[in-house]
């Protein structure tokens, strides 16, 4: 056998390998940046620093509606004699641990009609324009953090659903975009 017709099998072998090695690397990133995607909103009531972030700017930017104690607006599940609901409360007595983390944050960033449309009359503004992505987390943050640990858990078990469902699909759409890559032949073997 020649030189050459040996060099082929192994050159070979080195462009599959490298393609193979590109092809996992890829799918490793993408499979990061969707799944940072899906989790970057995620409460964090256990982080000392934000929760006590999130403690001043609740302070400056919710207590006037929601309480300085979380306890809401009294009444506030009749609607006023302007037609709104008033501010409810933020602790266990409220609803807001039945809502994912992603829920709440959307409702703060982009206020009640993103989420329940523009029938819904509401005071709560949206605080795009007010507060950073970070921000808002630290708020909602320090709101969970008040919250007793059944509570908690019973809210991380929420969540949680809906994260593991956002990631399956995040993987369904990862695998398909790369179906057509997953197999590569050289010299007659299946590296992957």
């Amino acid at each position: 056998m020649s030189q050459r017709s040996q060099a082929l099998p192994r050159k070979r072998a080195y462009i599959g390998l490298a393609i193979g090695i590109v092809v996992v690397g890829a799918v490793f990133a993408i499979y990061w940046v969707t799944h940072k995607n899906v989790s970057s909103r995620t409460l964090q009531p256990n982080d000392q620093l934000v929760v006590e972030r999130g403690t001043q700017l609740y302070v400056e930017h919710c207590a006037s509606c929601h309480g300085v104690s979380l306890e809401g607006q009294s009444n506030w599940r009749t609607r006023g004699e302007n037609g709104k609901l008033p501010a409810p409360p933020h602790d266990a007595t409220g609803h807001t641990w039945h809502h994912r983390d992603e829920l709440l944050f959307q409702i703060t960033k982009e206020g009640t009609t993103s989420v329940a449309g523009n029938d819904y009359q509401s005071d709560m503004p949206a605080y795009a324009p007010i507060l950073s992505d970070e921000e808002i987390i630290a708020v909602l943050s320090f709101i969970k953090s008040t919250w007793s640990a059944e509570i908690k858990q019973r809210h991380d078990e929420i969540s949680g659903r809906v994260s593991t469902q956002q990631r399956q699909i995040a993987h369904e759409n990862i695998v398909q975009t790369f179906q057509w890559w997953i197999l590569i032949e050289i010299n007659d073997r299946v590296l992957l």
